[in-house]
Order: structure tokens, then sequence, then C-alpha cells
């Protein structure tokens, strides 16, 4: 069966400590690479396959342009996204299946209960329970059927590995990660999911992030990576981890399931974790902490934003300790 790589050959990334005691441990990989595609910092398995879910979305929405489908603004950021299912991120996917000329009903990711309190509230209350706009996958793929509606391809099957949609997002994924994908499975909203490894994913997203300014890169990957930065709150929530990094300092940062994140700077410096866990408390502090050793962001610009996004260990309601940093990555500071 294929794998990802194991723990005898990931490194301890992050610890969670509860009144002065060390409580669990993250091990996982993590790469950071240069603008020129140079491997800057390596730590554990980074040339394994991994699946990096929902951090590949911007390259799906990539392909979602390439099939000439007119997104524009905050519509180009919701298709990127993993967001909460607000009101406002439902509207948008709803403003985008009305300009297709289609409907929620064509959905085919699962119906959903939104992670934001308001919204969930609402549904309840008007007794309309689960609805597919609402899952946080749900921009995507109204993005893939307004391709099918602009292409002339089949609305019922626009999931299927052999889907003329999916083939292209195969494409724009090993165009942008320079590496064929080792394995095709089955995502959590029911499109293929790609894996691909670390090293492969932080060159896709290092080309994606210093896009904007390059005037030899895909200008479709220029418009999607402006997009997150001008719509932060749509690619995630406000408040949200992803929208908080990318609000405040300005670089491209994208969860996927199971312990993946990617971030990457507008200079092109990019980063790539994976907890072997799945756990994904600590992703945004070991990124964030990577990029700054590597000297990509300024460490003082870091701190109050890792205060935001980094859980804290309670007790009695009270804060008693945090997700904290492992001595392997804390060891790059200098």
């Amino acid at each position: 069966m294929p794998e990802t790589f194991t723990s005898n050959n990931a490194a301890e990334l992050a610890v969670v400590e509860r009144s002065g005691f060390i409580e669990s441990r993250h091990i996982g990989s993590a790469v950071v690479m240069a603008a020129d595609g140079n491997v800057v910092t390596e730590l554990g398995d980074i040339n394994a396959p991994v699946y990096p879910r929902s951090s590949l979305k911007p390259f799906q929405t990539i392909a979602t342009l390439q099939s000439s489908v007119p997104l524009r603004g905050v519509q180009v950021a919701l298709a990127s996204a993993s967001h909460v299912g607000s009101h406002e991120h439902m509207d948008v996917v709803q403003g985008m299946l009305k300009a297709a000329g289609l409907t929620a009903d064509y959905l085919r990711c699962p119906a959903d209960w939104p992670k934001d309190e308001e919204a969930r509230n609402w549904l309840v209350r008007t007794e309309r329970g689960r609805v597919r706009p609402a899952m946080n996958c749900s921009g995507k793929h109204a993005g893939f059927l307004w391709a099918c509606v602009e292409n002339g391809w089949d609305l019922e099957s626009y999931l299927d590995h052999d889907h003329p949609m999916q083939k292209r997002v195969v494409e724009v994924i090993e165009d942008y990660t320079g590496e064929r994908i080792a394995h095709l499975g089955v995502d959590g909203c029911g499109a293929p999911a790609p894996a691909v490894t670390l090293t492969g994913l932080a060159r896709g997203i290092s080309k994606l992030a210093k896009a904007p300014g390059s005037k030899s890169s895909d200008a479709r990957a220029a418009t999607v990576a402006t997009a997150m930065l001008d719509y932060p709150w749509a690619v995630h929530g406000r408040g949200e981890s992803n929208s908080v990094v990318m609000d405040q300092l300005g670089i491209i940062a994208k969860t996927g399931a199971e312990g993946v994140m990617v971030m990457g700077t507008d200079k092109g410096v990019s980063v790539a974790v994976k907890m072997l866990d799945g756990a994904e408390r600590a992703t945004s502090l070991v990124a964030l902490t990577l990029l700054a050793a590597a000297g990509a962001i300024e460490p003082d610009k870091v701190a109050p934003v890792l205060e935001k996004v980094v859980p804290v260990t309670y007790g009695r309601g009270e804060p008693v300790g945090r997700v904290r940093l492992s001595s392997a990555v804390t060891a790059l500071l200098g």
C-alpha cells in the first residue's frame, strides 16, 4: 500500500506544555525552499509523498481559471478557500453558482454544518439543517461546476478522476510542483486527492506566492495569489488562523487537513509542513517560525501573530500552558 513517511523518518516539531510539563509531542516533516528552488531547511523526510489536501486548492483554482471561468476578486479567493461557512462565504458560493446558471443542488460536496456559529444557529433556527454551501470546500466545487458549464462538460461526474476538469487539475499540480503525482485518492469533499512530496508542494507554493511580482509567471497564478491576500477572510474566516496570517503578514497561508500547512512570501520563499499525527494546532507556529529562521519574515512581526494563532492550554478556564516549538526548531533560530 502506498504510504507517507514513518515516525522513524520524522522530526519532533512541536510540544504541548501544561503547567510546566510536556504533555504531548508532535512529530512530522517540514521544508523551507528559497525562490530559486533550493532547499534552505529540511526537517524529517521531505521527499516522501503526502496528501496536501486543501493546501492544493490554489492550484485547483488555477485549473478552474484555465478552463475559461471568469472568476473575479472574492470569487477567486473563495474558490481557493477552506472557509467556515459564514453567511458571507455562502453568499459568494451562491453567487458563483447563479452566474453559472446553477443552484446548490448541483454541488457534489457533502452537506455540512458551518463552523461559523452565527450561520450554524441560523440553519438550526430555520430548520434547514446541513447544507452544501456551508461545506468548507463549496467554493472550489462551485468553480468546478462553472467550468463544466463554460466548456459543455458533464455536470454529474465533475469529481471523477477521468473528468476533463480533474485532468486539468492534475496537469496544473504537476506543472507547479515539478513532479508526477505519486498517488490519487479521494478527498473528504469527494474531489480527487493527489499525493506529492513536501518538496514539490513547497516548490509549487513558491511559484504561486511570487507570481504577482514576476513577469515570467502565469497570470492566473498571480490572480489567485493576489485575491487570497486581498480577501483573506474569504480563504478561511474572520479571525481564523490563515486569514490572520495573510492579513497581518502579507504572505500566502493555506492549511490542509491532517496537519498540512503551506506558506509563501512575495519573494518566493516557501514552507511546507506535515504533522504525522494529522494535528493542525502547531502547524502555523512551526511554519511561521521556519520562515522567520530563514530570514524570510521579520521575527518581531511574527510574534504578535503567533499570539493570535497558536492555541493556549487551559485549566480551570485559565491559561496554564500552550503549544510550543520543539528543540529541533528553536535551534534554527540561533
